[in-house]
């Protein structure tokens, strides 16, 4: 009788204390985030309170049982007026203790961003607001903040040349200024390499400079293998002072960038960035320039050419001429196929 009293006394005693454990055990070892997700990204915004974490846990399917999953954060010390933000892997299966740990330690998820040649400052805004939280107009600003750029040493002529086409690894909750010193960082780890800074100081020039003429070549051709040889031709119209008169140039002046032809309007319109009027390079980069426009301008092969006109046909080819003489003949050439064409 009293071992059986005594058996009935310890059975009582184990579901009492199954009773008071089971919220605990089932908050952090029962109940998490589920087996299947639709997504599995959660981002949570800067200054975002526990509050809005949760209905974006909530919203996004990512917890299937939210007062064991608050139960665990105050316990765990992760419930704070402020949450720590970022963008955030979650792993299906998980438990809460598993998401919470995640989640407070700050385990991000990075983003590329990717940047390719765009024109205008606003433009790398944009296209960088595709990828972080900071949104486009925050990114404008501060690329148009004097002060900002002072500090980094650029202007905003000449900012343009600080962005090198690429795909950077950086967290989702990277800021505008932040954004601008990681870009200075690439910047200068790109010029250390390959000695870009040896060859740019070999052609008297500043690696904005070579920048500046790298955009120019960016956007007269597609063609890689071409791109020397045209860096070329504007080197020599500096040397001897003549001036570059680039298309692209008179293009970027009057921001006609749909313009399939370069006309009169665009060759006398008044701007410091028009090179068929002012000698020298302009005042700044007239669009991102690629990789291999810049090693173009650095690499330029030694010849006589002062001159290029596109070949006939589609091809994007150019013809090279080191005489005016000899340019009129290929630029006839072009002008015979036009009208063969239509054009």
């Amino acid at each position: 009788m009293k071992v059986k009293t005594l058996g009935l006394v310890v059975l009582a005693c184990l579901l009492i204390g199954l009773f008071f454990a089971w919220k605990p055990l089932k908050a952090i070892y029962l109940s998490g985030v589920p087996a299947k997700l639709q997504r599995n990204i959660l981002y949570v915004p800067t200054n975002a309170s526990f509050e809005q974490v949760l209905d974006s846990l909530v919203q996004g399917g990512f917890i299937n049982d939210v007062p064991g999953f608050e139960w665990l954060a105050e316990r765990m010390k992760y419930k704070r007026p402020v949450m720590r933000p970022g963008r955030y892997e979650i792993t299906p299966g998980w438990h809460n203790r598993q998401l919470i740990q995640h989640l407070r330690a700050g385990k991000q998820a990075p983003v590329n961003v990717v940047l390719n040649n765009e024109r205008l400052p606003e433009e790398i805004a944009g296209r960088v607001a595709r990828f972080l939280e900071t949104d486009s107009v925050a990114l404008a600003q501060t690329f148009n903040d004097p002060a900002v750029l002072a500090q980094i040493g650029y202007t905003p002529q000449t900012l343009l040349s600080l962005f090198i086409p690429n795909t950077y690894q950086m967290f989702w909750n990277t800021g505008a200024r932040d954004f601008l010193q990681r870009m200075v960082k690439e910047h200068d780890a790109f010029w250390d390499k390959n000695n870009r800074r040896e060859k740019a100081r070999a052609l008297g020039m500043s690696a904005e400079q070579v920048y500046t003429l790298a955009s120019i070549v960016e956007r007269e051709t597609n063609d890689d293998a071409e791109k020397p040889t045209i860096a070329g031709v504007y080197l020599n119209r500096l040397k001897i002072n003549m001036p570059l008169q680039a298309d692209p140039t008179c293009v970027f002046a009057t921001r006609d960038f749909s313009a399939r032809r370069v006309t009169e309007y665009h060759t006398t319109f008044d701007s410091p960035y028009n090179t068929y009027l002012y000698k020298g390079l302009p005042p700044g980069p007239i669009s991102m320039a690629s990789i291999s426009s810049i090693d173009a301008v650095l690499n330029a092969p030694q010849h006589h050419y002062l001159y290029f006109c596109a070949k006939p046909g589609d091809s994007g080819a150019h013809a090279f001429a080191a005489t005016y003489a000899a340019h009129l003949v290929n630029a006839r050439r072009f002008q015979s196929w036009l009208e063969q064409q239509g054009l």
